[in-house]
């Protein structure tokens, strides 16, 4: 997946679960965006870098692999206003989950 997708759909998950008191992150998992646990990781390390989330902790472990604690992870008004500005990338976003869900 793309790396600006797999941002752009990791933020509209949590826009999503904004009246949630716990985000279901299920669908922007690194699973579920087809990526390495690392590469996700980073995506959420470069969003809390540039203000579009917070509530995240991120560690390394003895080994360097990231450790991301996403319990209260939570979008930021930062993050609302990137996917308000990127209006492009949702429409492409909504019209691949109408073929979606028309397969």
């Amino acid at each position: 997946m793309d790396n600006f997708k797999a941002v752009y759909k990791i933020l509209t998950t949590l826009e999503q679960e904004m009246d949630s008191a716990k985000p279901d992150l299920t669908a922007a998992s690194a699973d579920a965006l087809c990526v390495s646990n690392e590469r996700w990781a980073k995506y959420i390390e470069m969003m809390y870098d540039v203000g579009y989330i917070k509530g995240v902790t991120i560690k390394r472990n003895i080994c360097g692999d990231a450790v991301v604690d996403t319990t209260n992870m939570r979008i930021t008004l930062k993050g609302l206003e990137y996917l308000q500005e990127n209006s492009i990338m949702r429409r492409i976003y909504n019209a691949a989950h109408s073929i979606a869900e028309i397969i």
